[in-house]
């Protein structure tokens, strides 16, 4: 199956996940970022301790987005179009350091384009692969153990932002997005809201998500204040997309069942030319590790 989407985007496991500010400042610093502001890397300092801080590279990357950002159009997803729209402004200011603003894309999901999935009964849960209320379709694929930690980095200091909510979505492993592809227009799997702890973890069991035409292999994410805030767009604090490591990619495509053409998908939108990630990804780029056997987990830190 090669479907064919418009994103309207510029659109054994390993348990170590919780890395802590030391993997964002590293990524931070080895990435070619401007330097924070001063009180943030201040912050950031007093949080890693003696590990000292290393001069930033010059270059540009993402570290000052305001709102969505441009698409590059192409087709509607596999079996028809979605409803009109296409994503949405969140008008959202990120400071330095922050993980960017991105485009919440035309398959959301969480009312700024069609259905809202935010407000329907079941969708706080940890396992996304099936679908829940009346729908009953379960997501095939190479398992994948999504844990992301969420960071408050406003003000003088930096802590876990404990009780922020997480609504995670992507497409299965044939490319489709569920509630907008023809083929799983009734199926709402691969979608799921949490609530994270007392250390800002929240953790999702999912499946590697298909590299289609025209994107770069990706999962969504909004983050809200709180459940109870969770259930309109117009309540998040920060909508972004993660980004998986090419050679987990090549492997996946290369040797599981299923996932047709996604190799040759991906080579034809390389990272670099992604309209997402081609501008800077360094945190948005998720740890992985595992196998296809035993499955992978994903690991991202979320500062915002």
């Amino acid at each position: 199956m090669n479907p064919v989407h418009d994103d309207g985007e510029r659109d054994g496991h390993d348990h170590a996940h919780d890395e802590g500010l030391s993997q964002d400042l590293g990524r931070i610093v080895e990435s070619g970022r401007r330097p924070m502001a001063r009180r943030g890397v201040l912050a950031l300092f007093g949080a890693v301790g003696a590990a000292g801080l290393v001069a930033c590279a010059e270059g540009s990357d993402k570290t000052v987005v305001s709102g969505t950002e441009s698409a590059a159009q192409g087709g509607p997803p596999a079996g028809g179009a979605p409803p009109a729209g296409g994503g949405a402004d969140s008008g959202v200011d990120v400071a330095e350091g922050e993980i960017p603003e991105e485009t919440n894309g035309p398959y959301p999901a969480d009312g700024t384009n069609g259905v809202n999935v935010l407000t329907e009964s079941g969708v706080v849960r940890s396992d996304i692969t099936s679908s829940f209320g009346s729908a009953s379709g379960v997501a095939a694929g190479v398992p994948l153990t999504l844990k992301l930690k969420v960071y408050d980095l406003d003000g003088e200091k930096i802590s876990a932002l404990a009780g922020a909510a997480v609504y995670v979505w992507h497409c299965d492993r044939d490319g489709n997005y569920s509630l907008y592809s023809e083929a799983v227009s009734e199926e709402n799997y691969l979608r799921g809201v949490q609530a994270a702890d007392e250390s800002g973890n929240v953790t999702f069991t999912t499946i590697f998500p298909a590299a289609y035409m025209g994107r770069w292999p990706h999962v969504h994410f909004e983050i809200y204040p709180s459940l109870d805030d969770a259930t309109s767009a117009s309540n998040r604090l920060r909508t972004s997309q993660l980004a998986f490591p090419e050679d987990v990619c090549d492997e996946v495509y290369a040797n599981a069942d299923g996932y047709g053409t996604s190799a040759s998908n991906m080579e034809q939108t390389p990272l670099d030319q992604d309209n997402v990630f081609s501008d800077g990804h360094s945190l948005q780029m998720a740890k992985v590790t595992g196998s296809i056997e035993k499955g992978y987990v994903a690991t991202l830190n979320v500062p915002v």
